[in-house]
């Protein structure tokens, strides 16, 4: 099978890995601050905390914009849960955005148009958007930062798919037009630490606030505690945290990672060019990819011009399967999910992100795949299309 992503972990990786085997640090040493000194020299960010998870990360970004029960965050449907569970971690609603039928990211136009029609009748407006970089596009950030000075809400971008990519020339995760921007380490993602994520910003205040619910919201800064020290082994938990942590082990992965992250993407770039290639005759829609801007290319999705070819979305996904092409598709809007629509949402709602899913797969896109491998989907897809 021809996975849709796979991690490449090297000799040097491993190596680094067993290094702190050997060390007196499995966790809470010196890994941890170098992963995260890593990730800020690669996007130009003041601030890394890396954690355990993206989704980690994308629920102390909410807690540290103050997210609470009163409020409401607004994401895009097409994602993984996660990007809109963090709010309801906090309490708070959640509410979305339907999708860019041309790009699948978060609309602006619809995403204005929300939010005048939420002012103009009174309804509650966001305290955070969640704008995701589907596939490792950068979202619009330059309007929707526009848009968060004029209604007042914060923004905090996930990333997920998007490390190593840019957008108006620099690098996605300088938060140049957001507060805090999530990476995810997941994996079947660019860059992987087994598990985890970090959240970057270029605010200290947001950065002490991560910090602080990262771990149990116990600090050892003088400064920050109410109590004078009891000495040198003192103290303080000062806010309710989580033990979202990240391991020396997962770290060192990290940082060995790091230092092919341009390698990674520009892989991912040669096997998309020849996906354009390649694909163009059949009927198939590929991806579309903004102007001035540099996709991480996490995932390349086709969709299906069902009109053109005699078999099913699901017939064609089941096909590809069953020939060793390990396709997937990203995502279930996340309003269909149960768990979502016993909170009133339903089909419907957000026809772009539903059409969207009606006809997307995701074909295999990762850095170690040969052109063998990739002539392999090519030729599979091409003849299951023209059956």
């Amino acid at each position: 099978m021809i996975p849709y992503g796979k991690q490449e972990i090297t000799q040097q990786d491993i190596d680094a890995v067993v290094d702190v085997l050997k060390s007196d640090f499995l966790t809470q040493g010196p890994q941890v601050p170098l992963f995260e000194q890593s990730i800020k020299f690669a996007v130009d960010a003041e601030h890394a905390l890396a954690v355990n998870s993206a989704t980690s990360a994308l629920h102390i970004a909410c807690l540290a914009l103050g997210v609470g029960p009163d409020d409401v965050v607004w994401t895009t449907p097409t994602t993984f849960v996660a990007s809109a569970n963090c709010a309801l971690y906090c309490g708070a609603e959640i509410d979305f955005v339907d999708i860019d039928p041309i790009t699948y990211n978060l609309s602006v136009s619809l995403l204005e148009e929300k939010l005048r029609h939420a002012k103009a009748n009174g309804l509650k407006l966001p305290k955070v958007l969640i704008p995701v970089h589907l596939c490792g596009q950068a979202c619009d950030m330059e309007s929707i930062n526009r848009l968060s000075k004029e209604y007042g809400f914060k923004v905090s971008e996930d990333a997920s798919h998007a490390i190593g990519g840019r957008y108006l020339e620099q690098p996605i995760g300088a938060c140049e037009y957001s507060d805090i921007t999530v990476f995810s380490f997941h994996p079947v993602k660019i860059v992987t630490t087994a598990e985890g994520g970090a959240a970057l910003t270029n605010s200290k205040a947001l950065a002490d606030k991560m910090a602080l619910y990262r771990s149990h919201g116990i600090t050892r800064d003088e400064a920050l505690m109410e109590n004078a020290s009891h000495g040198g082994w003192y103290y303080e938990q000062i806010d309710l945290g989580f033990n979202y942590r990240m391991t020396e082990l997962q770290a060192a992965l990290g940082v060995s990672q790091m230092s092919r992250l341009s390698e990674f993407v520009s892989a991912r770039h040669q096997l998309a060019a020849r996906y354009y290639e390649k694909l163009a005759e059949l009927p198939i829609t590929l991806p579309y990819q903004l102007p001035n801007t540099y996709s991480g290319l996490h995932l390349y999705v086709i969709r299906l011009n069902l009109s053109e070819i005699s078999k099913t979305h699901k017939e064609v996904f089941d096909a590809l399967r069953e020939q060793g092409i390990g396709v997937n598709l990203h995502y279930i809007p996340v309003h269909l999910q149960p768990y979502y629509q016993k909170m009133g949402f339903k089909q419907g709602d957000f026809p772009n992100a539903e059409n969207y899913y009606s006809n997307a797969i995701s074909l295999p896109m990762f850095h170690g795949m040969s052109y063998a491998q990739q002539d392999e989907v090519i030729s599979k897809l091409s003849l299951i299309l023209e059956d």
